[in-house]
């Protein structure tokens, strides 16, 4: 039964990421975001809230070791398997906007933080993650989130600053609302948007359930279970939607919205859950998946710095989370 669920799952978890998306990209344009920032913002927001769901379940059934398990997990595969298997799919990933300026130290810094949340500083046994730390990643959070939504003002600011006079001004905006020609929202769209988030929802939640299912029959530890197939099943609406992108040319959705998911993952799926009661960290996690999720962010941003991510990287991004399942399942 669990296979059946799981099979169910993954096909209405494919149609809502394409339904979301859909009406996701259609509104942020309307209402005048770039595609990164539709991908760093709605997209990501969208397609996170599994792990965040599946975070506050595990927080309610006392199981809190899984929240930072997940969210980890999640993390590295949003990096080695969903940028690797895009950058595969689109052949070369190139994004416009200048990662190294803000975006890339903002993904490096989130990492950081989260490590430095759940290491157990002055010998905390067990190691946890408090309720004063939750407060920090949250806020933080906030802050990242506002300078996305008005960071396109800043820009505005900028070029109005090279149009010293208010003639230039109306004619660069007359001509870039041309350019643009930004799209209406319709009803339809709504729709898109509502039924792809719940369908995106119910189909993540189904298909962690059979997946821990399937691993209890297959007899496959706790941890494991967390960090690898908990985590590998809430991050199918990234690996969904930016292969999507990626394949329909439209790398700064695709990219964007990892990037949105992991600082989401780092600060509010930790952080939400923390908020409720203290957070437990499980040696697996602690020993092999925070290096892994460090090295593998590190990678991202070496890969980053040229805005471009080619095939052959996204390939060698692919081996090393092969490499990641094996160890985590003890297999070399």
């Amino acid at each position: 039964m669990a296979f059946i669920i799981f099979a169910i799952s993954l096909v209405f978890l494919v149609l809502g990421a394409d339904w979301f998306l859909r009406g996701a990209e259609k509104m942020g344009l309307a209402l005048g975001l770039s595609p990164f920032i539709v991908g760093v913002t709605i997209v990501a927001f969208g397609t996170s809230f599994p792990e965040l769901f599946t975070a506050i379940s595990a927080v309610l059934a006392g199981a809190t070791e899984m929240v930072v398990a997940n969210a980890v997990g999640s993390n590295i595969a949003n990096i080695l398997l969903v940028v690797g298997a895009s950058a595969v799919v689109g052949g070369k990933l190139v994004v416009t906007k200048n990662l190294i300026d803000v975006d890339l130290p903002l993904l490096m810094i989130g990492t950081v933080i989260l490590i430095g949340v759940v290491f157990p500083w002055m010998g905390e046994d067990p190691i946890l993650v408090t309720r004063p730390e939750s407060i920090i990643l949250v806020l933080t959070y906030v802050a990242y989130l506002f300078y996305g939504i008005f960071h396109k003002e800043e820009e505005k600011e900028k070029i109005d600053k090279k149009l010293p006079t208010r003639k230039e001004r109306r004619k660069h905006i007359v001509e870039t609302i041309d350019l643009e020609k930004r799209p209406k929202i319709l009803l339809i769209d709504w729709f898109y948007l509502i039924v792809g988030g719940v369908a995106l929802t119910f189909s993540a939640k189904y298909l962690v359930e059979s997946v821990i299912s399937i691993s209890e029959i297959l007899n496959i530890g706790v941890g494991v279970i967390s960090i690898l197939a908990v985590a590998l099943g809430t991050s199918l609406p990234e690996l969904v939607v930016s292969i999507k992108a990626a394949f329909n040319h439209k790398p700064e959705v695709a990219l964007g919205n990892v990037f949105g998911s992991n600082v989401f993952n780092s600060f509010i799926v930790i952080g939400i859950p923390g908020l409720l009661t203290d957070i437990k960290l499980d040696e697996p996690t602690f020993a092999i998946g925070l290096p892994i999720m460090f090295l593998a962010t590190l990678l991202f941003v070496i890969s980053g710095i040229s805005r471009r991510i080619h095939n052959w990287e996204g390939i060698f991004y692919l081996s090393l989370y092969v490499i990641f399942t094996g160890k985590i399942l003890g297999l070399f």
